[in-house]
């Protein structure tokens, strides 16, 4: 059995297990009464019709994901595919699990902040300052890893331009992007279906990225995720009958940045990213303009209808299928031209 073809059938299987989870798991949640709080200051006025639709149902592609890339890799190793004295072969297999582990800890502190507002009936989760501590100690722990596993370089990587070796100061710089990236996944979380649809998509062309620099192993993760989201969508797509709440989109954006960082070429995370990247970023603009004019006109002025920008789109009266299209079609477009750069550069 080919590899490749282990690799679709992960990617079958995950799409299988998440999608028939959701059987399960949607009317388990609405018994433990784990309704999504809405603040209709976070959003346009009529996603309160939303409030109290089950919410961590990214269990579904975690669970999916993780099981189907674990199993995946005995069956490859089991078949003969893996060479238990190469020692690069093995980090192979280290390096994915970093991955997996690193994005099931960002998971966790997601399902920690999702259970916070349940359980007060609001939307105030964890403090910034708390999740900004947990997500800083999980960072340098992933980044630790992957100096162990075969991941030591400290280039920067942009294609056309190559930094020298910065040592210590590459780890530094990669925490702030770690904590950035992920938080700009969980800010794209905003539309049914939106944030597993792009993740999808950078799944996809993640995953031919990782044949092309002969990360495998890897991309046995990466077909799992992308399989997961998929089956999960049938349950995300508009109307959702089930979010995934920051147990989802938190495990999501370490797992975009944790691959992107396994592959170190940085110009090739930036575009395959880089639809979380300006979700993120349309914030930090507003917001700092808005501070901006207060202070020099006495009123804080918008640029934005609404941020994430994907809010300014519906406000402008896109539909919740049309933003999902657009976006993900964005990504794809990046994402290509990041496969590209890799084979260029």
């Amino acid at each position: 059995m080919s590899f490749w073809i282990i690799n679709l059938i992960v990617s079958l299987v995950s799409f299988a297990l998440a999608g028939v989870s959701g059987i399960y798991l949607v009317p388990f949640l609405h018994r433990l009464k784990f309704g999504q709080p809405i603040k209709t200051k976070d959003g346009p006025q009529w996603h309160a019709k939303k409030q109290g639709t089950p919410t961590m149902g990214g269990f579904m592609f975690i669970i999916a994901s993780v099981l189907t890339a674990i199993a995946g890799y005995w069956i490859y190793r089991m078949r003969g595919g893996v060479d238990t004295t190469d020692k690069e072969a093995l980090n192979g297999f280290y390096r994915m699990m970093s991955v997996v582990a690193f994005s099931m800890l960002f998971g966790l502190i997601g399902f920690i902040d999702d259970f916070i507002k349940v359980a007060r009936k609001n939307n105030d989760g964890l403090s910034p300052l708390q999740k900004m501590a947990f997500q800083l100690v999980v960072a340098v722990a992933f980044l630790f890893a992957l100096s162990r596993f075969g991941c030591d370089g400290t280039r920067i990587d942009l294609g056309f331009v190559r930094t020298p070796s910065l040592g210590i100061f590459y780890y530094l710089l990669m925490i702030p992007v770690i904590i950035y990236l992920t938080n700009a996944v969980n800010l794209t979380d905003g539309v049914d279906g939106l944030c597993g649809s792009v993740t999808f998509v950078a799944m996809l062309v993640f995953t031919v990225c990782c044949a092309l620099l002969r990360e495998n192993e890897l991309s046995l993760f990466t077909m799992a995720l992308a399989g997961g989201c998929l089956g999960f969508l049938i349950w995300n797509l508009n109307p959702a009958k089930c979010f995934m709440g920051d147990t989802g989109s938190m495990f999501l954006g370490a797992a975009v940045t944790g691959v992107g960082l396994v592959l170190h070429n940085h110009l090739l995370m930036f575009l395959v990213s880089l639809v979380y990247i300006i979700e993120a970023l349309s914030v930090v603009i507003q917001v700092s303009y808005f501070k901006y004019t207060k202070k020099k006109y006495g009123e804080g002025r918008r640029i934005f209808k609404m941020t994430p920008i994907h809010h300014h789109f519906e406000m402008s009266g896109f539909s919740e299928y049309k933003i999902v299209i657009t976006f993900s079609m964005t990504g794809m477009i990046f994402g290509v031209l990041g496969i590209i750069t890799l084979l260029v550069f």
